[in-house]
């Protein structure tokens, strides 16, 4: 994965041949990234929460669920109120993965 920040909410990411942009916001005290699939047709939006480690090296991110926001949820106010209404919800999030720093 290969990240490169645009401003200081949007960043380009390169993961396994596909090109992705990412708008950080945070919501209910949360840092979560829409991530945007440019080499999809339709453009879909991905919802995850984000941390990196203290040194940098690490990202770990967690799936929105789409139970709890539906992916044909296409209006971002309706996100955000989703996302803060269900923030101390368990089934929010999906199973966490991570990624190292190449060199």
């Amino acid at each position: 994965m290969k990240v490169r920040a645009l401003d200081d909410s949007t960043y380009v990411v390169y993961y396994d041949g596909d090109l992705f942009c990412t708008y950080h916001s945070d919501v209910a005290e949360t840092p979560f990234a829409s991530v945007q699939n440019l080499n999809s047709s339709d453009r879909k939006y991905a919802y995850v929460i984000w941390k990196l480690s203290n040194d940098g090296k690490n990202l770990r991110l967690r799936n929105v669920n789409d139970k709890v926001v539906p992916k044909e949820t296409r209006n971002s106010a309706t996100v955000v109120a989703l996302l803060t209404k269900n923030a101390s919800n368990p089934e929010l999030f999906g199973e966490e993965i991570e990624f190292k720093k190449e060199k």
